[in-house]
């Protein structure tokens, strides 16, 4: 049974970190999202003690697969329907809405967030292929208590593209998702969602950013629509992620090795990560970048850290 929510109301009670179960929920808010979906889920559910997946104004399959998967994992998958409209990012929707509406796309976070019932929670897209050796590296460290519970325990992906010639590789103009905006976190309640004009911002109640490691592969720019879709920009000539598409579309196409070289930090970055927190983040991302995926092509590092990627990024198997 799919439960349907008609509105909802936040309130940072709501998450009751008292009353949570030890262990670890992810929470998935899906907009047509069937392209990937299965793939996400089924490459990270056995990290996770629940996945809460929301989905809101879908015309694709993302209901039926998600009922399909709840079927076969019972309560490890456990699904919602959440009705209000909401306005995309980028939308003057969006930037016109208050967070606590249940329009927002705030509201609509916090509501999937205030869903998960174990004491960490962490932020799943469904175009996201799990790396599972380093993902269970931190799920395991969370569930010994080794992990930093005053931190943000930030990772990040690769994102990929079809070049011209259709092979796999690496955009020039987006090379990496994740820059300190998804992590793994205990739940408190100042850490939720709130607004912001440009998007949703999760406010992390002092915790501090730390980079944990390269956790997934980011299939966005490989979904119908180049991963645009949802952000209705017909609608919304002025949308930020116009332009980003338009330079996603002139952009070169790396391959693996490039990548490493335009993303191993030169002197000048080390120096300025000295002084900002942000920029300390993304200088441990970006130099561990080499060390995570050494490997000739983009192909071979799929073979190397997402067994089985064929199934879903080729229809193999």
């Amino acid at each position: 049974m799919i439960e349907r929510i008609e509105t909802y109301e936040f309130h940072p009670v709501l998450l009751a970190p008292g009353a949570r179960l030890p262990g670890v929920s992810a929470f998935m808010r899906i907009r047509n999202g069937a392209d990937f979906l299965e793939a996400t889920i089924r490459t990270h559910v056995e990290q996770f003690d629940e996945i809460v997946a929301v989905f809101n104004q879908c015309t694709d399959a993302t209901p039926d697969i998600l009922a399909r998967l709840a079927a076969e994992f019972g309560p490890k998958l456990r699904v919602y329907h959440y009705a209000p409209r909401v306005h995309p990012v980028g939308s003057d929707g969006h930037r016109l809405t208050p967070g606590g509406d249940p329009s927002s796309i705030v509201t609509y976070y916090n509501f999937a967030l205030a869903m998960t019932r174990h004491q960490w929670a962490v932020k799943l897209d469904d175009d996201h292929l799990a790396i599972p050796a380093a993902l269970e590296a931190m799920t395991g460290a969370i569930r010994a208590g080794r992990a930093d519970d005053a931190a943000l325990h930030c990772f990040s992906g690769p994102n990929l593209l079809r070049d011209a010639g259709g092979r796999l590789a690496i955009p020039a103009a987006d090379p990496v998702s994740g820059g300190g905006d998804i992590g793994f976190f205990r739940v408190r309640e100042d850490t939720h969602f709130v607004h912001d004009p440009r998007f949703e911002r999760f406010a992390r109640g002092g915790l501090q950013r730390r980079f944990a490691g390269w956790f997934y592969w980011h299939l966005k720019f490989l979904k119908t629509g180049g991963g645009f879709a949802n952000y209705e920009l017909a609608a919304n000539p002025g949308s930020r992620y116009l332009r980003k598409q338009e330079r996603l579309a002139a952009s070169a196409a790396w391959s693996l090795p490039e990548a490493r070289a335009a993303l191993t930090p030169g002197l000048l970055r080390r120096l300025k990560a000295r002084l900002d927190e942000k920029q300390g983040l993304t200088l441990a991302r970006d130099a561990s970048f080499a060390e995570s995926f050494p490997h000739d092509d983009v192909e071979t590092a799929l073979d190397a850290t997402a067994p089985g990627w064929r199934r879903w990024l080729e229809g193999d198997g």
